[in-house]
């Protein structure tokens, strides 16, 4: 790692990071509204991107900073195991082609913003929809954390902010600068600054793998030489050569099947399907996202070329920065790490909006403030979505890096518990609102005790994800086993419930509305929360 600063570099990555602040502001003239200060316009856009733009917001949001460094990090530190992304990634991809086009149809159809918003009514309970907001908002917090986190690593490869004694604030100055810009756009312009960045973002992360895939085989005397070496660093660390052994093949399997439930459960997920401006659009987009796991399962062999590269680093995170910085010729190391850095803008605002909306739709309105205006909405939505950022930039400077890692981790068990309110809402209305509550809660608290027994080398409790499957004795994706859980619980207490008559909430929504597409009659984008589907 170099001791010093690389010029060359640097110069490149700020002349990228300059220009997307630069749209980011502009991004509140791109199809500006009559009436900016609403959650429709500020917080999704005005419900107005076709395909293209969708994509490239989804790509964005889904495929981050966080990604482009800690898969191949996982590859490196690991082996062949990191690659649970790649199937996870494909799995979702048909999952979500059978339940986002009627989610979008009835959240257009009542002006849904949040997926809190469509729980409370579709069940017809306040209680649940909060459970799923505050759960939605604890786990994105991390997740933005680790956006912070891939700008803090290609920093210090850069060498950027001096060395270890270097005054706290000087060397942690580059990303409290970064923070306040982001801050200051997302608040600005809303969704429409990361959907007019995310072009930028993804057209550099394909242009840095495609060199990359060609450039570095080629430096290095092959592919052969690449997996060889690989396969010697597994083989001697027992970690079962480039074929995991046998004994973490449930954790892979679990792993990859619990993260492609839980990936669209995400705020920020919905936020950027929501955006969209017919149920055609999610449509095509379910069928050409699959794109970015061809991009993925390339990026996840940058694991393997930082062996073979003979990169050796402390902290896995820094694998690939430094590969880019041993391999590529200055400049353009400068803008692999621009599109690092930009990957972790883009989904970063995008996550911070989303939980806003969430304590903006779904707390405050709810439970504070009732007869809260379009305008008062969008303005404590902007407050919030800074708080957020402020709270992840807390979380990064005064935690260990791989705390925020596990933390994230912990955050996906958490929000696949709102799957059967959610999901399965879509398509019933069978289940009992308590019941759905009560599953919710076994779920959390199983997936939070559980982990918190896991350590690891740096951590005495949350120090992973994997756990032994009660009843099974195999390990297995403890958010997987806290998922089952939940719909067993939801399942039997609400044949309790049908049979002792319990009260149930009242649908608001009617089965034409899962199919409505923009233009039909009757399709509302704009109505209050607290008025939504009344007249029916």
């Amino acid at each position: 790692m170099n001791d010093g600063v690389n010029g060359v570099a640097l110069a490149v990555f700020i002349i990228f990071f300059l220009a997307v602040t630069v749209m980011g502001f502009l991004a509140s003239r791109w199809r500006k509204a009559e009436n900016e200060h609403t959650l429709d316009e500020w917080g999704l856009g005005g419900r107005s991107f076709g395909t293209w733009i969708t994509w490239f917001l989804l790509g964005g949001d889904l495929y981050t900073a966080y990604t482009f460094v800690a898969v191949p990090a996982a590859i490196y530190a690991a082996g062949a195991a990191g690659f649970f992304a790649v199937p996870y990634t494909i799995l979702v991809y048909p999952l979500i082609f059978t339940f986002l086009p009627r989610l979008w149809s009835v959240s257009h159809k009542h002006g849904y913003v949040t997926t809190s918003d469509f729980v409370r009514g579709r069940w017809g309970s306040k209680g649940l929809s909060l459970a799923v907001a505050v759960t939605g908002i604890l786990a994105t917090m991390p997740y933005i954390a680790l956006q912070l986190v891939g700008i803090q690593a290609v920093l210090d490869v850069m060498g950027v902010g001096g060395g270890e004694d270097t005054n706290w604030f000087v060397k942690d100055l580059p990303l409290l600068i970064a923070f306040g810009v982001l801050a200051a756009y997302t608040y600005s312009s809303g969704l429409r600054a990361p959907a007019m960045i995310a072009f930028v973002k993804d057209t550099l992360i394909y242009i840095v793998i495609a060199v990359a895939i060609i450039y570095i085989p080629i430096k290095l005397g092959g592919f052969d030489e690449i997996f060889g070496a690989a396969n010697d660093k597994y083989t001697a660390a027992k970690a079962g050569g480039l074929v995991p052994l046998e004994a973490g093949q449930w954790t892979y399997a679990t792993l990859a099947l619990g993260s492609a439930l839980a990936l669209f459960m995400y705020p920020h997920s919905i936020t950027a399907t929501l955006s969209s401006k017919s149920r055609e659009v999610i449509r095509r987009n379910t069928t050409i996202l699959p794109l970015y796991s061809l991009m993925l399962g390339l990026l996840a062999l940058l694991g393997f070329m930082a062996i073979a590269a003979g990169v050796d680093v402390t902290n896995p995170q820094l694998a690939i920065p430094q590969l880019f910085e041993d391999m590529f010729p200055s400049w353009f190391a400068g803008v692999a790490f621009a599109a690092i850095g930009i990957g972790a803008l883009v989904p970063a605002a995008i996550m911070s909006i989303a939980a806003a909306n969430l304590f903006t739709r779904n707390i405050y309105k709810d439970f504070i403030k009732p007869d809260a205006t379009p305008k008062e909405e969008t303005r404590v939505s902007k407050l919030v979505s800074l708080l957020v950022k402020v709270g992840a930039l807390i979380f990064v400077l005064t935690m260990d890096k791989t705390v925020a890692i596990n933390f994230q981790l912990l955050g996906g068990i958490w929000i696949l518990q709102t799957f059967p309110a959610l999901v399965g809402g879509l398509f019933t209305r069978w289940f009992h609102r308590w019941a759905l509550l009560a599953g919710w809660a076994v779920g959390m608290v199983y997936g939070t005790v559980a982990a918190y027994g896991v350590a690891s080398p740096t951590q005495k409790h949350f120090g992973g994800s994997s756990k032994e499957i009660p009843g099974i004795g195999e390990i297995g994706y403890i958010g997987l086993t806290a998922f089952v859980l939940n719909v067993a619980v939801t399942v039997v207490l609400t044949f309790v419930l049908r049979a002792a008559k319990a009260p149930e909430g009242i649908d608001e929504t009617r089965p034409e509305d899962y199919t409505a597409d923009a233009g039909d009659p009757g399709v509302q984008v704009e109505l209050p929360a607290a008025t939504a589907g009344s007249a029916h």
